[in-house]
């Protein structure tokens, strides 16, 4: 892990991202404390049906209104 100041951050962000490209993490430092980490980038596909089988509800309850919630929309 590597601390850099903003200065040396915006002159060589190039050369840095090379390094976090390499999974390094790099530090950007203002007077000497850190304000930002540049890490690499991890990618979180996602997956439609994932859960499928594993959430479960109830048919026959999931239309009803609550009483409560009714009377806080005056819809009851």
């Amino acid at each position: 892990m590597s601390t850099v100041n903003i200065h040396e951050a915006k002159t060589h962000l190039s050369r840095l991202l090379e390094q976090v490209e390499r999974g390094e993490v790099v530090t950007i430092a203002r007077a000497g404390k850190p304000i930002a980490d540049l890490v690499p980038h991890v990618r979180a596909d996602i997956v439609f049906g994932a859960l499928a089988g594993r959430l479960v509800y109830d048919d026959a309850a999931f239309d009803d209104v609550d009483d409560e919630v009714a009377a806080l929309f005056d819809i009851a």
